[in-house]
């Protein structure tokens, strides 16, 4: 009787396995609790070998057929981006990009220009910026190490700053997420760099999709990001986005990559780990989005204390 049943709940596990590898691809995303779960696809491709597995063992072909068409599905998804590849040929100067989430400034600032001083960016994101870190920051001497800067500091999780090494220039207001005016914003700013080309740069803090109007704002704050194309652009930040939400990838397929996919780093997660059990499953928000025509080096995320986000320190060659 046992033996009977092991193939009906191999199905019955099977199912659910197929519908969230069909969303996947299909690129459907029912808001809220989908457009939260599908972060989630690498776990949910790993799982899928379970029941593969089972069905090789018992031995029955419609079911071995049925799991490695799913599990095939979730692998045309998430293995690319564990892939290198993809890079564009570049050998203009270099830039070094560190874009951190402050989790409302609750990193100490000394930690964070001790980061600066050791990792030496060329280029500092930072979002959940407020007045006390940009005071803080400054008396701590990071004006000195980056004397170029375009801040908007804000209160919680509102505010933004771009430093730099380079010459830096405001590029507009900040990017909000119509009709939000609350939701957080994105940051533009111009940098000139060596031999006098000029790069756009967005500090990118997206909406994350949570209950009330967090929801609709989602969305729209990916929307309201540029689309690549004209001058060579590089956002760097929160996304609140994975690379199996379909808003992210439409992004990107205007003429952006993604670094840690082109280094086939795809799969390093970033939030959260802060006040999380350990085993708390991860998930890639952060991201370092450039023009097609720019060549990335080197991607690595880090450590810091105090904020659930790593963050991501990228290494690009410009054309």
């Amino acid at each position: 009787m046992r033996g009977r049943l092991v193939v009906p709940l191999c199905w019955l596990v099977l199912v659910p396995f197929a519908g969230w590898a069909g969303l996947r691809l299909a690129g459907w995303e029912p808001k809220f609790v989908w457009s939260q779960l599908v972060s989630f696809t690498p776990y949910a491709a790993a799982a899928s070998l379970l029941p593969l597995l089972v069905a090789l063992l018992i031995r029955n072909g419609p079911l071995v057929v049925a799991a490695l068409l799913v599990t095939g599905a979730f692998a045309v998804a998430v293995l690319p981006r564990a892939v290198p590849g993809g890079n564009a040929e570049a050998g203009g100067p270099v830039l070094r990009v560190l874009a951190v989430n402050l989790l409302h400034s609750s990193v100490l600032p000394e930690d964070l220009v001790d980061v600066v001083r050791r990792e030496r960016p060329d280029v500092l994101h930072l979002l959940e910026f407020t007045f006390l870190m940009r005071e803080r920051v400054e008396e701590l001497g990071l004006s000195r190490l980056m004397p170029y800067e375009v801040a908007v500091p804000g209160s919680d999780s509102e505010g933004a700053a771009i430093y730099s090494r380079y010459p830096l220039r405001p590029a507009g207001t900040q990017i909000a997420a119509p009709p939000f005016a609350e939701s957080p914003r994105h940051l533009p700013a111009v940098l000139t760099a060596p031999g006098g080309r000029e790069v756009d740069l967005v500090a990118v803090h997206a909406c994350a999709p949570s209950e009330g109007w967090r929801t609709a704002c989602w969305a729209s704050s990916i929307r309201a990001l540029p689309p690549a194309g004209g001058r060579l652009r590089v956002l760097a930040g929160d996304f609140n986005s994975t690379l199996d939400h379909a808003v992210l990838r439409e992004l990107i397929a205007t003429g952006y990559r993604d670094a840690a996919d082109v280094t086939g780093k795809g799969l390093s997660m970033t939030w959260p780990y802060y006040q999380q059990p350990r085993l708390f499953p991860k998930v890639a928000i952060d991201h370092v989005l450039l023009d097609k025509r720019i060549a990335v080096r080197d991607f690595q995320t880090l450590r810091m204390p105090r904020t659930d986000h790593r963050a991501t320190l990228t290494e690009l060659v410009l054309p």
